[in-house]
């Protein structure tokens, strides 16, 4: 995700000294999520056999990934309000979504809540960082908000059981499996149908091949749910639908 923010960064005419600030305030923001998730989950890691997981098979000490996450938080406040007060505020409640998720939210029916948070104001991040805080239009919020929701159905399906299992029952691993599937393929792809039907006048060939891209980028939830492969396809649905984003006047 931090890629595709400094691509719509530089679409969008934020500028070399701009992108970087992007670039550099959503990567501090997402190590700090993704390090403090690795130690909060570290004993449920270890007891799945995520060998994936270097904190799960001992490679490294708990206390040095909890040092690392608080240092990128630390960092990334900075970073945020370097793109003004609007913008920096929109990216760090989008932060403290995701360490919501990672400490209570995703044992909860609202797991769903801090992922579409998330993507939804990332391009307002972006937008808000122009000269004069351009507002981005509405359309381009919700389907970032509805590419988070999808993203996050996708991300659990392959350690559903295990999630279970320990007691981790979002919204997605109480529905199951195979509704959790249909709901990340059609949040997905309901995501790109807004981003193709939300400017103004008819999709364009562009709309239509995103549409074409993404819907078997989506379908990937429901034929291999339990494979990598459905997060996997939800991020190249997501760079789908940045290319397409970056064609099309925000508003």
């Amino acid at each position: 995700m931090t890629v595709l923010a400094g691509v719509l960064a530089t679409a969008v005419g934020r500028g070399p000294a701009g992108t970087a600030l992007v670039v550099a305030a959503v990567g501090a923001g997402q190590l700090s999520v993704g390090w403090s998730n690795d130690w909060i989950d570290a004993a449920r890691d270890r007891a799945a056999g995520r060998v994936d997981k270097p904190l799960a098979v001992g490679e490294l000490p708990p206390r040095s990934v909890a040092v690392a996450a608080g240092c990128a938080l630390v960092l990334c406040v900075p970073l945020s309000l370097a793109s003004g007060w609007l913008a920096g505020a929109a990216h760090l409640v989008g932060v403290a979504a995701g360490l919501a998720y990672n400490v209570r939210l995703k044992r909860t029916v609202l797991s769903w809540v801090p992922y579409a948070l998330a993507f939804g104001l990332l391009p307002a991040f972006v937008v808000l960082g122009l000269p004069g805080g351009p507002r981005p239009a509405a359309w381009v919020l919700g389907a970032g908000a509805l590419l988070g929701a999808g993203a996050h159905f996708a991300n659990v399906l392959p350690d559903l059981d295990e999630d279970r299992a320990a007691g981790v029952l979002g919204l997605p691993q109480r529905l199951g499996r195979v509704v959790s599937g249909v709901v990340a393929a059609v949040l997905l792809t309901a995501a790109t149908v807004v981003l193709a039907v939300g400017p103004p006048g008819p999709p364009g060939p562009a709309a239509w091949a995103a549409l074409a891209a993404t819907v078997p980028l989506a379908l990937a939830a429901v034929v291999a749910p339990r494979s990598r492969l459905p997060f996997v396809a939800a991020i190249l649905a997501a760079a789908v639908d940045v290319a397409l984003l970056v064609g099309t006047a925000l508003g």
